[in-house]
């Protein structure tokens, strides 16, 4: 025998008894996610949560947007850049606000699940100075577990939650928003 098959031959023989593992059933809700609950983690992590009842909306509560808007959805804000989808990611360090489509809010911890495919560009939403997510009020699901079971395997190369803009405390408890990515954080909610 070689080194190698020693070694894996000694790993092999010493691994520990299967385990089944425990039923996680008693986690899972059938309810739908409630948006009361949601909008309260959103607001106590730092985020901002605004009903709209059309897109329209969104233009109209940045009104007086200063900088390079960046939308992944034409119909979010009519008149934002265009010319940002190809490239590294670099074209996009001068990007002031973000707005992005959600596939999934948690109502438990305030994320939103997001995807390549609504980014197009991975690094926007944590390279963009303001980050605002478009979110339909009955994609909210109640908690992770609930999440987990929706989302399912990997449909997609990439996919992250984002719960809140970016911060970081040092020991002596002082709290920075925006530290390392986005300073803010909207989710605009959809009926």
């Amino acid at each position: 025998m070689s080194s190698r098959e020693t070694i894996l031959a000694a790993i092999k023989g010493n691994q520990p008894p299967q385990e089944v593992l425990p039923d996680i059933e008693g986690f899972r809700n059938t309810i739908p996610g409630d948006p009361a609950a949601f909008r309260k983690v959103v607001e106590s992590l730092g985020g901002e949560v605004i009903d709209i009842a059309q897109y329209a909306d969104i233009k109209a509560h940045y009104k007086d947007a200063p900088g390079l808007v960046v939308a992944v959805n034409p119909d979010f804000y009519p008149g934002a850049a265009t010319e940002w989808q190809t490239g590294d990611g670099r074209q996009l360090e001068q990007v002031d606000l973000a707005i992005v489509p959600g596939q999934l809010g948690v109502a438990e911890n305030g994320a939103v699940w997001v995807t390549e495919k609504e980014l197009v560009v991975r690094v926007l939403p944590f390279i963009a100075q303001h980050l605002a997510i478009v979110l339909s009020a009955s994609n909210i699901v109640p908690t992770m577990h609930d999440a987990y079971d929706h989302i399912g395997g990997p449909k997609t190369g990439f996919g992250v939650f984002i719960a809140g803009p970016s911060k970081t405390a040092d020991i002596e408890q002082s709290l920075v928003l925006g530290a390392h990515g986005a300073k803010s954080l909207t989710i605009f909610l959809l009926p």
